[in-house]
């Protein structure tokens, strides 16, 4: 690499693709209706889950991952409440 020429940033301030939800029922399926939206940001897709947890659980979402494109970031995390 030339002097003076810095290395290229790959991910540094990059909007990732998609963050999503994968929403899964207590026997760790797909619940059938039920689908995440996608978000540019993982504070974005924090935000909805913290919003929309309760209608989620009402719905039949037992647990929750965190996906940033194919890949898992977190989870399942239980929208359960500890016993």
């Amino acid at each position: 690499m030339p002097s003076g020429t810095a290395p290229p940033r790959a991910s540094v301030g990059r909007v990732s693709s998609q963050w999503r939800w994968d929403l899964s029922g207590p026997d760790g399926a797909p619940v059938p209706g039920q689908e995440s939206p996608g978000f540019p940001t993982q504070s974005e897709a924090e935000s909805w889950i913290g919003e929309q947890w309760p209608l989620l659980v009402e719905d039949g979402v037992d647990a929750v991952t965190l996906r940033e494109g194919d890949t898992v970031v977190y989870g399942p995390m239980s929208l359960r409440p500890a016993e």
